[in-house]
């Protein structure tokens, strides 16, 4: 390896608790001039409050650089399995597979 391949490699550890991952079904951006905020929340139904999982601080230029590879890695994933269908088009229960409410 070269030198210059060497300096720019990048050296990234992960610890067991973080590669686990955080599930979340629900994902709020709000921004400021300065920055983008993406928080990540787990909405279970029937529960009254949920709690953000995890908060993510980008500048505009890496939410931008963030939402180009979103973009390809999707279009990726679509070439090999087929259209991601939104979930508007997604017909789901009421009841999210929970017990029936009676009246």
């Amino acid at each position: 390896m070269s030198e210059q391949q060497q300096q720019n490699q990048l050296n990234i550890e992960i610890s067991e608790e973080m590669a686990e991952g955080q599930y979340a079904n629900l994902a709020i951006i709000t921004h400021s001039h300065a920055e983008f905020v993406l928080d990540f929340v787990n909405v279970m139904p029937g529960t009254p409050k949920s709690k953000v999982k995890s908060r993510i601080i980008l500048t505009p230029q890496h939410a931008k650089r963030l939402m180009k590879a979103l973009k390809e890695n999707i279009q990726r994933f679509e070439a090999g399995n087929g259209p991601i269908k939104d979930l508007e088009e997604v017909q789901l229960p009421l009841n999210f597979g929970g017990p029936t409410a009676q009246a």
